[in-house]
């Protein structure tokens, strides 16, 4: 247990944090946040991978099952009406969502690895298409 005095520091630094993300994510643009959505998938895709490969099967779990909302949230966002061919981007949705459950079952480290390998492409051309630039190939934002 904290000390009191840390116990309330940790509460408002906490708090703090979370208005910032609050505060960022309502100014975001549509096309900014579907990179964001895609540059935290990668993250926990790529904390899953060294969960899994280290025995960590709680971290790989809890990674993997923000990973799935993720991507669910992608595939339900997609308006097919208005975009006939995103129909195919929601087939490699409902793909990528069924390998991370199975990955997850299985703690199966290579499943992990192939649907980072779908995704990154898929956000670096939304990044593209949103107009952000970024030096280098990392995962993050």
């Amino acid at each position: 247990m904290m000390p009191a005095g840390q116990e309330g520091t940790a509460r408002r630094q906490a708090a703090m944090k979370a208005r910032y993300v609050e505060s960022t994510v309502e100014v975001m643009s549509p096309g900014r946040m579907i990179v964001a959505l895609y540059d935290r998938l990668l993250l926990d895709l790529e904390r899953a991978h060294k969960a899994i490969n280290s025995g960590e099967h709680s971290t790989s779990h809890e990674c993997l099952i923000h990973a799935q909302t993720i991507v669910a949230e992608l595939h339900d966002s997609l308006d097919v009406e208005q975009w006939p061919a995103g129909q195919h981007l929601a087939s490699l949705y409902l793909f990528v969502y069924n390998e991370l459950v199975t990955a997850n079952l299985e703690k199966d480290a290579k499943r992990v690895v192939s649907c980072r390998d779908l995704i990154i492409p898929l956000r670096d051309a939304w990044r593209e298409a949103a107009g952000i630039v970024q030096s280098g190939s990392g995962t993050g934002a």
